[in-house]
This record gives C-alpha cells, sequence and structure tokens, in this order.
C-alpha cells in the first residue's frame, strides 16, 4: 500500500510520527489485514509534481503478482496562493488527478483518493471546496472512490482547534485521530473489497 500526497499525508505536526495514512495501516493490522505501508507523503508538493513522480516511486514498492493498492490525498498546495495566484490552475489540478489515476488503472491497482483537509484560511477553504467537487465529479466519472473528508473535519472542532494551534495547516495526534476516525469505516470496507464501488464521507 503506498500513501502519496502532500504534507498532511506524510503527518507533519504530528508528534506521534503517525499522521492519518499511519492511523489508518494501524487499523487495517487491528481489524485482521496486515499490509506493507509505504509513506510517500512530500512536504508542500503539489499535483504536478506529484504526477511526475509517482510511477517510479510505486512501481518498485508493489510487485507485481500482489494485492497493490494506492491512497492519494493532493490539493492543499495546489490551492494555495502564490504572487495572486494559485500555485495550480484548478483546471491542471483535476487533468493531473486524471492523469494518475488513469495511470494507476493501467497498472491494474486499485485507488481510493481523499479529499484535501481545511486549514485556517476561510479563503483557502473556499477554493479547496471548489477543487473537492471536482475532484468528486472526476472519481466518480471514472467510478473509483472518493472520501469527501473536507466538510466533516471543517465542521470536526478537535481538528479545528488542533491546526488553530499550530502553523493553521497541520495539526498534532489529536487531530490525525479524528481524521483517521473520519476514514476508518470506508477503509476498512476498501481493504475487504477494492471493487464494492464507490464511497463518499459527506
Amino acid at each position: 500500500m503506498c500513501f502519496l500526497g502532500e504534507s498532511l499525508v506524510a503527518g507533519i505536526g504530528d508528534r506521534q510520527c503517525l499522521g492519518w495514512a499511519g492511523r489508518l495501516a494501524v487499523r487495517a493490522i487491528a481489524a485482521g489485514q496486515p499490509l506493507s505501508y509505504y509513506n510517500l507523503g512530500v512536504r508542500r508538493e503539489n499535483s504536478t509534481e506529484l504526477r511526475a513522480r509517482w510511477e517510479a516511486e510505486c512501481t518498485p514498492r508493489l510487485p507485481a503478482g500482489a494485492d497493490c493498492r494506492v491512497v492519494i490525498s493532493t490539493g492543499v498546495n495546489d490551492t494555495q496562493f502564490e504572487n495572486g495566484r494559485a500555485r495550480v490552475d484548478p483546471a491542471v489540478s483535476i487533468e493531473n488527478l486524471t492523469a494518475i489515476l488513469r495511470g494507476v488503472r493501467e497498472k491494474g491497482w486499485p485507488a481510493l483518493v481523499v479529499a484535501p483537509p481545511p486549514n485556517v484560511d476561510e479563503d483557502h477553504n473556499r477554493r479547496l471546496l471548489a477543487l473537492d467537487a471536482g475532484f468528486a465529479e472526476l472519481c466518480d466519472a471514472l467510478e473509483m472512490p472518493y472520501l469527501r473528508a473536507h466538510q466533516p473535519l471543517r465542521e470536526n472542532p478537535i481538528w479545528m482547534r488542533e491546526v488553530a494551534a499550530t502553523d493553521g495547516y497541520h495539526p498534532d495526534a489529536p487531530g490525525y485521530d479524528e481524521f483517521a476516525a473520519l476514514l476508518a469505516p470506508h477503509w476498512l470496507r476498501w481493504l475487504a473489497d477494492p471493487d464494492s464501488g464507490p464511497a463518499a464521507v459527506r
């Protein structure tokens, strides 16, 4: 299992060094579904950079003949403003995720996409919500599961308190606990049956 994305995939800010991805791996093992877990999150990476590296990083870690899967979460860095505009145009973000998902499908690896979570900047969150809607539409068209975690985390006082207490983006362990708990039922169902159909947290 490869987890691909940015700093929130890597679990930056978590003093337990697990993030939400590590917590999901722990839950899988506890549920009797052991896995080899690779966290490939990169801080400040946008979807264009992810598109350029995902195949080279996943291929040696996901051997032929094994049950190999990929979890992807990107978009927070795409929608950050630099020099008065988003780092990646929303249409390009959609193109990048489309290319990644099609490439993963060609490899025969089931994929799960997790929405980019909220932060303390409401202008940024509005851009993230728009991208979240585009990602959801794309995954629906490709019949791939997409977990829309942005909205429930925005309404989660623990997540919002944790990100506000640090740099505005990355929570400590209690915040990642909430993220993982939100995803866990869908995650465990997908592990048991990757063909169970698209799922959504709304």
